[in-house]
């Protein structure tokens, strides 16, 4: 072989509990010049197990999971409605580190959404309205009358938080942490969490 491929991150760097592993790597991530850290792809699957996927943004993590808002009643909320496990995967290319994550998926609670829903652009909020999320459409145009009805509608108003829109949240039962390492040796570690314990592995690349 050319060179040592060595570990470019190791058993030394990682600490028992995968949350406080995430922190550190998300806040360098965030330090590192990535432009959208929180950004996650979502994997969600229908009740006969067909998958789909796509970016959201997290807008939350600690203990107790990972969490993101959308519309309950687009594609990923009827999927989760349907069968509740989730996959989440970050990819940070300045660091050459992704984060894989899975676990049940459920809502979060009310009044966390409605906090969090006042906050938005008024312009997004009015979105959340306008939008039937999913559905087809043949044009634009319904969409912007939609838009201009809610407008005029809250024109005076605080807009509330639709009833079909809100957090969810996944809890993880596994996290993955990837480096990418020379000679594609890859550096994988995945936390399982068994009986409330967490524990590691090294995996191959």
């Amino acid at each position: 072989m050319a060179g040592d491929p060595g570990p470019t991150f190791g058993e030394a760097d990682l600490d028992p509990d995968p949350i406080v592993m995430f922190a550190r790597w998300f806040a360098a991530a965030g330090e590192s010049g990535e432009p959208e850290p929180e950004a996650m792809s979502l994997a969600t699957a229908d009740a006969a197990g067909r998958p789909s996927v796509r970016v959201v943004l997290m807008r939350q993590f600690d203990e107790s999971g990972f969490v993101f808002y959308t519309n309950g009643l687009s594609r990923k909320g009827r999927e989760m409605a349907a069968n509740p496990f989730a996959a989440l995967a970050f990819r940070w290319p300045v660091l050459d580190r992704q984060v894989r994550i899975c676990g049940p998926v459920a809502a979060i609670d009310g009044a966390q959404s409605d906090r969090y829903f006042a906050g938005r652009p008024r312009g997004s909020q009015l979105g959340a309205w306008a939008s039937e999320q999913s559905e087809p459409i043949e044009t634009k145009e319904p969409l912007v009358s939609r838009l201009a009805e809610v407008t005029d509608r809250f024109a005076d108003l605080d807009v509330p938080r639709p009833s079909w829109w809100g957090g969810y949240r996944v809890m993880p039962t596994e996290i993955e942490f990837w480096q990418q390492g020379p000679y594609r040796l890859h550096d994988r570690f995945r936390y399982s969490l068994e009986a409330g314990r967490w524990s590691w592995r090294r995996l191959n690349p």
